[in-house]
């Protein structure tokens, strides 16, 4: 019975982050490109804060390399970038989970900015990084929604009982 129940959390944490692909794929204008959300950094420390036994480093990897995929970004740029931010949330998960919820979203925050400054550093590398600070803006969006998706996805793991 327990072997059914942890493939339920799974399911749901799958959808979760495939919820989170198509959202961050999803065609904007080019003003709006550059508001949008880190989604699948959200989901990701979502999970990481709600259940660290289950959703780590190597899924955030995982989930990077996907991403990395989808977005045509040299391979390895999200892989980096969402292991250092899983890390960073791994290593705070207790004090976040008592966080309110301003504090929460301060701290999403300065890792969608940790997330962005990592990605714009390994495109300078490659030659192809912004010359501006515009790249820092997905961190401010991420903040603002922080608070919508921490109650959706707590919701849906309430709901499916996911541990």
């Amino acid at each position: 019975m327990a072997v059914e129940e942890g493939a339920t959390g799974y399911w749901v944490i799958l959808a979760t982050l495939f919820t989170a692909y198509v959202l961050a794929v999803l065609p904007l204008g080019p003003w709006l490109a550059w508001l949008r959300p880190e989604w699948l950094l959200l989901v990701v420390t979502y999970w990481v804060i709600a259940l660290p036994h289950r959703v780590g480093l190597v899924t955030a990897a995982l989930a990077g390399l996907l991403m990395d995929v989808l977005e045509g970004a040299v391979l390895g740029q999200n892989v980096l970038a969402l292991s250092v931010v899983a890390l960073v949330a791994r290593l705070l998960y207790q004090r976040m989970r008592v966080f309110s919820l301003a504090q929460q979203a301060l701290t999403v925050f300065l890792l969608a900015g940790l997330h962005q400054l990592v990605c714009q550093w390994i495109q300078n590398l490659e030659g192809a990084g912004s010359r501006s600070f515009l790249f820092l803006l997905p961190a401010l969006s991420s903040a603002l929604f922080w608070p919508p998706v921490l109650f959706l996805l707590r919701g849906a793991r309430r709901y499916y009982r996911v541990q």
